[in-house]
């Protein structure tokens, strides 16, 4: 007779291959029903809606959320194609969001579908899919996103959604705009469909990012073939620098974002103090390590204590022993912390000798992010190569609707990033933004929050504010802050936040 153990191994095996297989919804006919009872059970398989299931980790507690964020858009997907196969499509709301790269999991997904049942079908963690029994629109004015995920086509998108979506997602719609490298596309949709009312609202966005060219060729053209066409611009304000002629929404994203937050988190933070003395400062610095490593690795769920960073400190760990050794791991975070943060001294140096932050950053970051596992690789667990560079697949926060960008935004996002952080001139906005932004991005695959407080730092001292430190006691505000901004752009909560921990350090330093 199979013991436990055995049986429940046997069902893993059936998951492991539905996975393989590429599947993420897991309907209740592919396994048998024991297997599905072990598999529950045992906390590796969680009850979406009845009969389909997602898989998931048995250590993760009770209503936590990561494993259905992750899952949201695979499941989406599997779940419309099993009910509707070909003949469904996000609405033209939703596919502008995920097409100009906003991938935060919906609160209701809006689905069109001939046969949609006009209700909403509720999911978990207070999500829900209402499918409407609505036309799609012609096929080619349909496409996929790489994830399977079938929505209107960007310019079809464009024109199809409502005057209400400029007020409510300004910073996506301005990034699907700039997608746009001429007018053609648009022109043959509506010109098709005699859409005067929207060649005008068109033409007001595209002068609204500057892209005059673009709205001179809309109300020309619809003005020769007979339309009336009255511009008018569909955004409440109009955008301090144009955006550059460039069609990456990553890249243009970062840029709508840094204009949009700036002033709230100036406003939010206490005037820039006069530069500290160099010396002074990296004293003060360096007093605060134990402080800062053991706030900072514990917002990150590492088990740390004085103790043991001032082991590590004096080299007292052995890279030898066994990895997979709870307090093996924490003892490796706490060395990569400390070798991490002699990078960023150094780093802070290069700025209190009046070198610029954003510049000493951008040189200087992969230095702390290869310190920072530097024993892991050290320990035989990482290896160098996963260190160089940015990561090369998708990442989740964990309990957080906000999906990072794609490995190949990424790419786009990171250097324009660091060029805002250079041109920046006030410090206040380097400090928040520089923090928010590079979270948001999530270039790495862990360590981006250690890694976004170093920067926040560096910035600091470059602004002459004193070091800060996020506590571990405030953590729940700290991420809900973060999570707000990156869902909702509000920055205002994090920037006040910020900025009242500098305040009292400030305070304290007087």
């Amino acid at each position: 007779m199979a013991r436990p153990g055995e049986k429940l191994a046997v069902a893993l095996e059936v998951l492991s291959q539905l996975q393989n297989d590429g599947k993420v919804a897991i309907r209740s006919t592919d396994l048998s029903r024991l297997e599905r009872e072990r598999l529950i059970e045992a906390g590796f398989l969680r009850e979406v809606i009845r009969g389909w299931y997602i898989p998931a980790r048995p250590d993760e507690p009770v209503g936590e959320s990561t494993s259905w964020f992750a899952n949201f858009w695979g499941f989406c997907t599997a779940y419309l194609a099993e009910r509707f196969e070909d003949d469904w499509i996000l609405s033209p709301d939703q596919s502008l969001l995920l097409l100009s790269g906003n991938r935060t999991v919906p609160r209701q997904l809006l689905v069109r579908a001939p046969g949609g049942r006009n209700k909403p079908t509720a999911l978990i963690h207070g999500t829900s899919l209402i499918d409407t029994n609505l036309a799609l629109p012609p096929q080619s004015d349909r496409t996929q996103t790489d994830e399977g995920v079938r929505v209107y086509r960007i310019e079809a998108a464009l024109i199809s959604v409502s005057p209400q979506f400029y007020a409510s997602y300004p910073t996506d719609a301005r990034t699907a705009l700039a997608t746009q490298r001429d007018a053609s596309a648009l022109l043959e949709r509506l010109l098709e469909g005699g859409h005067s009312v929207v060649a005008g609202r068109l033409a007001g966005g595209f002068r609204n990012i500057g892209r005059d060219r673009i709205a001179d060729d809309i109300v020309r053209a619809m003005k020769s073939a007979g339309y009336d066409v009255r511009e008018s611009d569909p955004f409440a304000d109009r955008l301090d620098t144009p955006l550059p002629r460039d069609p990456s929404p990553a890249a243009n994203r970062i840029r709508l974002m840094w204009q949009q937050m700036r002033e709230r988190a100036i406003a939010a933070f206490p005037a820039a103090p006069r530069l500290n003395d160099a010396a002074a400062y990296l004293e003060r610095v360096e007093e605060n390590y134990v402080n800062d490593a053991y706030n900072s690795l514990s917002i990150e769920g590492y088990r740390v204590n004085a103790a043991l960073i001032e082991r590590v400190r004096d080299g007292n760990w052995n890279p030898d022993l066994n990895p997979a050794d709870r307090e093996q791991k924490d003892a490796m975070a706490a060395r990569g912390y400390w070798q991490a943060f002699q990078a960023v001294k150094a780093s802070v140096q290069r700025v209190l000798a009046g070198e610029g932050g954003g510049k000493v950053a951008d040189e200087e970051h992969p230095i702390w992010y290869e310190e920072l596992f530097a024993p892991g690789v050290q320990a035989g667990i990482l290896r160098p190569g996963e260190l160089a560079g940015y990561r090369n697949s998708a990442v989740f926060i964990r309990g957080a609707r906000h999906v990072p960008m794609s490995p190949e935004s990424v790419r786009d996002a990171v250097p324009v990033f660091f060029e805002l952080l250079q041109e920046e001139p006030e410090p206040a906005a380097r400090v928040v933004l520089g923090h928010f932004i590079f979270v948001y991005i999530h270039p790495y695959i862990d360590g981006n929050g250690r890694m976004g407080r170093f920067l926040m730092n560096v910035m600091m001292a470059a602004g002459g504010y004193p070091w800060t430190v996020v506590p571990v006691g405030r953590r729940a505000e700290y991420m809900a802050a973060l999570e707000q901004a990156s869902t909702e752009a509000d920055i205002g909560p994090f920037a006040e936040f910020l900025g009242a921990l500098v305040a009292e350090q400030m305070q304290i330093g007087a």
